[in-house]
């Protein structure tokens, strides 16, 4: 099976472009815009999960010394499954993808519509430790528009799974564009990583800058009058 394949990968120290895991150590690894998943990732109910996470994760919980009889800890992997599942990691899932409705831009306006600010919680899918950030999306209308938080529902959608910042640029982004059927898409994303900030450098101050520059965001005037927008 897939997983058993996987684990092997991790004992028999795995080589990517010659390079072991752990000479890459915490460099970011981008392998592609698609999340990679086993191909019977969804074989298995959320139920069923849940039950298999919890299982584990007093695994790594026994393992690590914790005392798992404890009124306060004992709890701890049944929370732990639930929230992988139904929270932080539910983004995994196609059936959670938002449904989203088209409207006919009636108001005929042809200038960009930014919406920007918009809070998202991720996660490193390398460490499994918090993206912070805010994500900020504009497009140019070919005929229909969509409503305003069914862009934050997409923003959603994608961070909630074990994400590269440069994957979730593009996956928003070409969303958007099969959504909205035109080139005219821009995201950027600005977020903290925990894993630069609480291990590793230990560096609290830098922040990650990503962004997508499709149809007539590749101007270098459409351009301006966006980051215009951001900085007001």
């Amino acid at each position: 099976m897939k997983f058993e394949s996987s684990t092997s990968n991790i004992a028999n120290g795995y080589k990517l472009n010659s390079f072991t895991d752990e000479e890459i150590g915490d460099d970011h690894i981008y392998t592609g815009i698609e999340t990679p998943m086993t191909i019977d990732a969804f074989k298995m109910s959320d139920d069923d999960k849940k039950i298999k996470i919890a299982e584990l994760f007093a695994e790594i919980m026994e393992v690590m010394g914790l005392d798992l009889s404890d009124d306060s800890l004992r709890g701890t992997p049944n929370r732990v499954a639930k929230m992988y599942i139904d929270e932080i990691f539910s983004g995994l899932n196609p059936k959670n993808k938002p449904k989203v409705a088209l409207f006919d831009n009636k108001y005929k306006y042809d200038q960009m519509l930014v919406e920007k600010n918009i809070t998202f919680y991720s996660n490193c899918e390398h460490h499994f430790v918090p993206i912070i950030g805010k994500a900020h999306i504009a497009y140019v209308s070919s005929g229909s528009v969509i409503g305003l938080s069914k862009l934050n529902r997409i923003v959603q959608y994608y961070a909630k799974r074990p994400q590269v910042q440069e994957r979730l640029t593009n996956q928003i982004a070409l969303e958007l564009k099969q959504i909205l059927n035109t080139e005219d898409i821009a995201v950027i994303i600005d977020a903290k990583h925990l894993c630069v900030s609480s291990r590793g450098i230990k560096d609290d101050t830098s922040a990650t800058v990503t962004s997508y520059y499709g149809g007539v965001f590749n101007t270098a005037h459409k351009v301006a009058e966006l980051q215009s927008y951001l900085n007001d």
